[in-house]
């Protein structure tokens, strides 16, 4: 599906549309300025503030939450895909492997949706079309009966085949991730497959790329052994091709029993330091310690975006800032409605 094109790709072009989108992000003032307000004026201010389009179109049948939660979704994916329609060539092919990932997230909303209970509205509330399934294609998908049939028919929109023995483990426990975790593995393994790293800015990507599989896969460990689970549990979770945490370093980490018992094997990480007081701390907050080490990935990717500004990293380097400003709307506006205090809500941002 992603194979890489002969060309090189027009990135002069799509990095001056990214740059001019860029620009019109929110900044830490307008995060202090939605922290004071009610859910209603957060409406109001982003309506303001580049999602008017999403929000007035939305407005006649939702509210509150609702709408803001919708809106921030369907204008991210609206930007996404334009990105991805302005791309050519080899630019093209990493920009919709990377936005692969939204057509994981999609199906995985639908598979839960659907095990859940939910209607077809409330399912459509949490999507994001921004991958190489569109709408329609996804209408289609929610409007079939069982899991079977949903990801037959996914399996053919994004040529990609599920394994036997992933299905059949998902009809013996009925458990989702098992299918969730394989297609995660498979995004990332078809991800750096679709980087031609024969250029420093490629190369970057490609290192950015395998630095958040890194983090992913500290955040399991790290999840996991919070909750007491450890040792060959964890690493049936383990996705392969980080750029620090090989399988044998996963399973040294995976093996200890506590997080303070890895603190030492964690020092060897590059990172270790902006997570080091969090981890060594009696009371580890693991939403804490992955808040950090998102602060990270973003940092790094800013500051390659800088050194090589006409290439795939600027692009990469928004599509992340925009992923962070929609789940910063959103965390202000849940913890407005659920009443959170500022201070806690702040803690939970990601600026």
């Amino acid at each position: 599906m992603f194979s890489r094109s002969g060309r090189t790709g027009n990135y002069a072009y799509t990095v001056s549309r990214v740059k001019a989108k860029k620009a019109q992000l929110l900044k830490d003032e307008d995060y202090n300025k939605m922290l004071m307000m009610s859910v209603p004026e957060i409406s109001r201010y982003i309506s303001e503030s580049g999602y008017q389009k999403e929000m007035a179109e939305l407005a006649g049948k939702l509210d509150g939450i609702d709408l803001v939660e919708h809106a921030t979704y369907a204008n991210m994916a609206k930007v996404f895909s334009s990105i991805l329609q302005a791309s050519q060539g080899e630019l093209s092919t990493m920009v919709a492997a990377y936005l692969e990932k939204w057509d994981i997230w999609n199906l995985k909303v639908i598979l839960r949706g659907k095990s859940y209970g939910l209607g077809a509205e409330e399912v459509r509330e949490d999507l994001v079309p921004a991958g190489s399934l569109k709408s329609e294609d996804l209408e289609k998908l929610i409007g079939l009966d069982n899991t079977d049939d949903i990801l037959a028919n996914y399996s053919k929109m994004v040529h990609v085949q599920i394994p036997q023995e992933v299905l059949n483990v998902y009809k013996t426990n009925g458990n989702l991730g098992e299918i969730e975790d394989y297609l995660d593995k498979y995004h990332y393994t078809r991800l750096l497959k679709s980087i031609n790293p024969s250029s420093r800015p490629t190369r970057m990507f490609q290192d950015y790329v395998r630095m958040e599989i890194d983090v992913k896969n500290l955040e399991t460990i790290l999840k996991l052994k919070a909750e007491g689970i450890y040792g060959e549990v964890v690493m049936k979770y383990f996705i392969p091709g980080g750029k620090q945490l090989d399988n044998k370093y996963a399973t040294q980490l995976a093996n200890a029993e506590t997080i303070a018992a890895a603190s030492s094997d964690l020092s060897q990480l590059e990172f270790y330091e902006i997570i080091k007081d969090l981890v060594e701390s009696d009371s580890t907050s693991i939403r804490a310690v992955v808040s950090e080490m998102k602060k990270y990935e973003i940092a790094e990717a800013k500051k390659f975006s800088h050194m090589y500004p006409l290439s795939v990293v600027p692009i990469l380097d928004y599509m992340i800032h925009k992923e962070i400003e929609v789940g910063n709307i959103r965390t202000i506006a849940r913890g407005i409605e659920s009443g959170l205090d500022t201070e806690t809500i702040k803690g939970l941002l990601v600026i």
